[in-house]
């Protein structure tokens, strides 16, 4: 399967996973796909990889003894720069919906549950990358309070302090920015999202929302707008 948008260089995908005819079968899969491919037999090998190269999505199981897919996910968006916004993808056998809002609550890009049809994961890889590579302006940086808002570098700082964002969150903010104070209907925002019927945008607003609200219970700038979806209200 061809990406027509990757750009010329492969891209760099860490498949994470305690399986190794699983993990093996990955990486094989994903290579005659085009992308290059490290894997990791679990969270500690996982770790040392993120801390020492840069990968374009990390495809985590989350079923793992010791450290499992969520527990590493919650590690990696704790760290600053490059590494903390790198996309995540899960893979697990626990498909309820409470283990999916957890693993996005946690920052992850989006979850498959197995088994999965190998087309579907590469679709689904598409779509994380595509998304983590939307680079369109919207008109520069916005001030929303104490917090500012690149759009060109998708970059959020409040009080002069660099704050971590997923590429889901980048996405949605960009697109938010790109009309600002005219609401976006909640479905064109979920459109290519884990969750086409909106929950993860709703999980991401909340995360957004204790990122740059005063009072995220009584948000100023990351506005509900009631039967049609959100709108950003920059000063």
């Amino acid at each position: 399967m061809s990406f027509s948008d990757a750009p010329p260089r492969a891209r760099h995908l860490l498949v994470v996973d305690d399986d190794d005819r699983i993990r093996d079968l990955l990486k094989e899969y994903l290579t005659r796909a085009g992308f290059r491919v490290t894997a990791a037999a679990g969270g500690a090998p996982a770790r040392r990889l993120l801390a020492t190269l840069d990968f374009d999505l990390a495809v985590f199981d989350v079923m793992m003894p010791g450290e499992d897919g969520f527990s590493l996910t919650r590690w990696l968006r704790e760290q600053r720069g490059t590494p903390g916004r790198t996309p995540v993808l899960m893979l697990t056998a626990k498909t309820e919906s409470g283990d999916r809002i957890e693993g996005l609550k946690l920052g992850a890009d989006d979850y498959l549950g197995k088994p999965f049809e190998p087309e579907e994961l590469l679709l689904r890889i598409e779509a994380i990358l595509r998304r983590a590579n939307d680079r369109q302006p919207a008109g520069g940086a916005l001030s929303l309070g104490r917090c500012q808002f690149d759009a060109d570098r998708g970059e959020l700082s409040c009080a002069g302090e660099p704050v971590r964002l997923t590429e889901a969150e980048v996405s949605l903010l960009r697109q938010l920015a790109r009309t600002p104070h005219e609401p976006v209907d909640r479905l064109e925002l979920a459109r290519g999202s884990v969750d086409p019927s909106g929950r993860a945008v709703d999980v991401q607003v909340t995360r957004l929302r204790r990122k740059i609200e005063d009072d995220p219970k009584a948000p100023r700038y990351l506005q509900t707008v009631r039967g049609v979806g959100y709108r950003l209200a920059p000063d």
